[in-house]
C-alpha cells in the first residue's frame, strides 16, 4: 500500500478516535436528547457517520456494502430519531461499529483506493476521493456532537 494511503487510513482512524473520545462521558440518556434548534440527537449523528462512507463507497462502486439497508431508513439523509424502531442500533453499539469500521474499509478496499469507477454526481470516481470527502464531513457531524453535548 502507498505511503499516502497509509497516511489516509491513519487520518480516518484517527479522526475516529477523536469523535468516540468526544463521547467517553456522553451516556446512552443523553445521547437520545434532541436540544432545541437540532433535528437529532448524537446516536443519529454516529449513525449518520457509519452509513455515510459506506454510501458514498456504494455510489461510486455500484456494489453491495456492509451496512445494513436499514440503517438508511434510520440515519439517512433526511431522517430523525422518529424513524427509530426497536430495531435500530443502540448508542453503544453504534459506538462499536464506528470504532471497527476504518479497519474493515481499510480490509476491504484498502488495495483498491486508486481503481477507476464512473464518477459519482460530485465527480470522485475513486475510493480514495470518496474517503477523504468522508472524512470532511465527520468532521462537520463532529461539530454538531460537541454542540449538542455542551447543551445537554
Amino acid at each position: 500500500m502507498e505511503q499516502r494511503h497509509e497516511i489516509l487510513f491513519n487520518q480516518m482512524e484517527s479522526y475516529r478516535s477523536y469523535v468516540l473520545g468526544v463521547l467517553e462521558n456522553v451516556s446512552e440518556e443523553k445521547a437520545e436528547i434532541i436540544p432545541k434548534g437540532f433535528n437529532n440527537n448524537i446516536r443519529w449523528n454516529l449513525g449518520h457517520l457509519y452509513l455515510d462512507q459506506y454510501l458514498w463507497i456504494q455510489a461510486v462502486t455500484k456494489e453491495e456494502t456492509a451496512v445494513p439497508e436499514e440503517f438508511n431508513k434510520w440515519f439517512g439523509f433526511g431522517t430523525t430519531p422518529k424513524d427509530f424502531t426497536n430495531d435500530t442500533p443502540s448508542y453503544s453499539e453504534l459506538k462499536i461499529l464506528l470504532e471497527q469500521q476504518p479497519n474493515e474499509i481499510k480490509r476491504e478496499y484498502g488495495n483498491r483506493l486508486e481503481e477507476e469507477f464512473s464518477p459519482t454526481e460530485m465527480g470522485m470516481h475513486t475510493i480514495e476521493q470518496v474517503l477523504i470527502r468522508t472524512i470532511f464531513h465527520e468532521g462537520m457531524h463532529l461539530q454538531t456532537i460537541l454542540d449538542i453535548k455542551k447543551l445537554i
